[in-house]
């Protein structure tokens, strides 16, 4: 055991980002189920929804597995008091301050993980009383930190700052992806891109084909006037660019962007017109497969690349 995998009594120190439109019930239960940590992803759901997945996911597993939250959703304390009711144990927080809600939340007893882009914002998470947090490097899909500091430099400098437990986030879809960042000072790795290519995402089955399609260089990250988000290049993207040459106000941005985008993408199939997030390692993910396998090939990969690097030799 790690601290990770102490700290949420799991397997495998391997968790599921809380993806909106691909993290439901079956894809939390399911990456359970395999060793990991299964999280319903909150941002995409209405309220009674998300009880609705947690009801489900309670049914299709019996291990741990917890709700990702970000702070700026609008219905923020009916959430959380679902979270409460519904005996939700485990609960990662992002796109907010950490002291909002990390007292409320200790207080009955929840674990709390806190999502940062920043040894800065580690910092404040940890000082907030967190129990762990998520770094995540700007290779990662969907939204993003501003800094654009990627995954091999934040590790090792959040390492440096903080003393709780890390897991590493951005560009990790391999089983030597996962070593690499164990090896800079993580505890455990959060695992997005791979997991929304799944059998069992809730993504629509286009914006699964489209992620095995995509190779290296074609996602951006775009949008910092808004929140920095790192896209696939279809129509939409373009449509972005071409109103960037223009000098765009915020607002411009903001009708250009118009509402549920990302639904229409991810969930609804709109290739050309949906707001398509995905991370930089999707260039790395061929096939769409079971969640069971994913998380096989990921260990076994592991260890291969374990083995191979003691016998390294300088």
């Amino acid at each position: 055991m790690n601290k990770i995998t102490q700290l949420f009594n799991i397997k495998y120190p391997i968790i599921q980002g809380g993806m909106i439109w691909a993290s439901g019930y079956k894809l939390a239960s399911a990456v359970s189920n395999s060793g990991g940590l299964g999280l319903i992803g909150a941002g995409s759901m209405y309220p009674e929804v998300l009880r609705e997945h947690i009801q489900k996911c309670k049914k299709a597993t019996n291990k741990p597995f917890g709700v990702n939250i970000p702070m700026l959703y609008p219905n923020i304390e009916e959430i959380m008091n679902i979270i409460v009711e519904e005996d939700v144990k485990i609960v990662f927080n992002s796109a907010g301050n950490p002291k909002t809600w990390t007292s409320f939340l200790k207080e009955k007893g929840i674990t709390v993980v806190h999502v940062v882009s920043s040894s800065i914002f580690a910092l404040k998470a940890q000082d907030a009383g967190v129990d762990a947090i998520v770094a995540e490097g700007f290779e990662a899909g969907g939204h993003n930190g501003r800094d654009e500091t990627t995954t091999l430099t934040l590790i090792p400098m959040v390492k440096e700052k903080i003393q709780i437990p890390i897991i590493a986030a951005g560009g990790i879809a391999t089983g030597r992806g996962m070593l690499a960042a164990m090896i800079l000072g993580a505890d455990g790795v959060q695992v997005g891109s791979r997991f929304a290519a799944s059998l069992e995402s809730s993504s629509h089955n286009n914006f699964k084909q489209k992620i095995v399609d995509i190779k290296e260089g074609d996602t951006q990250l775009t949008l910092k006037e808004l929140a920095p988000v790192r896209l696939i290049k279809n129509k939409f993207y373009q449509d972005v660019q071409d109103l960037y040459e223009k000098c765009p106000s915020k607002e411009d941005l903001v009708q250009l962007l118009g509402r549920a985008r990302a639904k229409k993408g991810m969930f609804e199939g709109d290739l050309d017109e949906g707001e398509l997030e995905i991370g930089q390692v999707a260039g790395l993910i061929h096939e769409i497969l079971p969640v069971e396998q994913i998380i096989k090939e990921m260990i076994a990969d592991f260890e291969i690349a374990l083995q191979e690097k003691v016998k390294f030799e300088f």
